[in-house]
């Protein structure tokens, strides 16, 4: 639990500084989901110090994901959420309500609900049909991106975040799947594949949605994918079963971590696009 909560922080203040240089990078097409993107900000430090730090919270979620449920670490990365929306006041001068703080809160606790609930490790087999429907799903989200991209700034940023999120959740999953890491299988199969699409498609999102769109929402949206999703997967084929008699403080949780989630769309911080708008001149 350790190595999550420190995965968390990583990928949180990563967070904050990806959404620095994604609203630093020229505009591009305009479009809201841009692939050139990525190849404008990686000229930034600040993005590639976000990387670094992804990196080394990778190596924390790896070590996670291979000694406790799916669900335990999902309810530790939702610590992500808190640690951006704190670095985004910091490095981003956003100044959140009362009503944004606990909307944040809301969905953290959620989510924490979730991994309060959450059983031990499920040791059941996955059955080889779930590696290639990670590879479809993940796939089918990429393609989504350019009809996600043109939706108006609030519903854009949270869908853009959640497609990071599912994205980032299917890498999670692959890692759980990959039974070795050693070089000559480790590409055997498609579960090494989905994780590659997984975290393309999630650093494509997830940029694209802080260049436009508000930090909180975007991040909130992909705490939601990279948690909920994987759970439910862990749930329908792995064998992770909520704590005996705490089904409902499971499903309590979804139910929290969403309605905050909703509620960071409806009450975020103004996107860069509203903010340009009610500038004087």
């Amino acid at each position: 639990m350790i190595c999550a909560l420190a995965s968390a922080i990583c990928y949180g203040t990563a967070s904050a500084l990806q959404a620095v240089a994604a609203r630093a990078a020229e505009p591009g097409t305009g479009s809201g989901l841009d692939p050139a993107l990525l190849s404008r900000v990686l000229r930034q430090w600040h993005y590639l110090a976000g990387l670094a730090l992804d990196g080394i919270g990778f190596l924390f979620q790896v070590i996670a994901l291979r000694s406790i449920p799916l669900y335990a670490v999902g309810s530790a990365l939702a610590a992500s959420l808190a640690v951006t929306a704190v670095a985004a006041v910091r490095l981003l001068g956003i100044r959140l309500s009362r009503t944004q703080w606990g909307a944040v809160a809301a969905a953290c606790a959620g989510l924490t609900m979730i991994g309060l609930a959450s059983g031990p490790d499920g040791n059941r087999a996955a059955p080889a049909v779930l590696g290639w429907s990670l590879l479809t799903t993940v796939v089918v989200v990429l393609l989504s991106g350019p009809l996600l991209g043109r939706l108006p700034a609030g519903p854009r940023s949270l869908l853009l975040g959640l497609g990071a999120g599912l994205g980032f959740g299917t890498v999670q999953v692959a890692v759980r799947l990959i039974d070795s890491l050693a070089v000559p299988g480790l590409f055997i199969g498609p579960a090494p594949y989905a994780l590659l699409v997984g975290g393309a498609t999630g650093f494509l999102f997830l940029t694209s949605a802080f260049q436009r769109g508000p930090v909180t929402v975007a991040t909130a949206g992909m705490v939601l994918g990279e948690t909920i999703g994987p759970a439910l997967v862990g749930v329908a084929w792995l064998g992770d079963r909520p704590r005996e008699g705490l089904q409902w403080l499971a499903f309590a949780g979804c139910a929290v971590a969403v309605a905050g989630a909703l509620a960071l769309a409806r009450f975020g911080e103004p996107s860069l696009e509203e903010a340009e708008a009610n500038s004087p001149g």
